[in-house]
This record gives structure tokens, sequence and C-alpha cells, in this order.
């Protein structure tokens, strides 16, 4: 697992897309844990605690988490 799932490349980006990307890599970093989803929600949140769109936006930002579980099947 990357160090900082929150930067998927040189830049953290601001807006919903770049968290999107970042929860993303920090979900897919925790496959193979014997995880519930409710588990694996709270434990990627806690990776990205630090990522300025959830600092920004929390409630936006777990929005979009829960939806980007519901669109990829998470």
């Amino acid at each position: 697992m990357r160090s900082d799932p929150s930067a998927t490349s040189q830049t953290v980006i601001n807006n919903p897309d770049g968290f999107a990307m970042a929860f993303s890599d920090a979900w897919q970093g925790l496959d193979g844990l014997n995880l519930s989803r409710e588990e694996k929600l709270e434990r990627v949140m806690q990776l990205l605690k630090d990522h300025p769109f959830l600092l920004q936006a929390p409630a936006q930002a777990k929005e979009l988490a829960e939806f980007r579980m519901r669109l990829l099947g998470y």
C-alpha cells in the first residue's frame, strides 16, 4: 500500500474528482483485508483525512464516497 493514498500523483487535486480518484486508490489498497464495507469505508476515510476536499467539505466527501461505493460495486 502506498504511504499517501490521498495523492495518486505529485499533485493532490482539491475537488470532487480528485477526492474520488484518491478514494478509489485507497479502497483498492485495502483489498485482501477481511473488512466489512463499513469498516473499509471508515479506514479509507481515515487514510484520506488530510485530503483538502475532505477537509473543506466533509459531508459532501462522505456522500461522494458512498455514491462511489454504489457506482463501482464496492
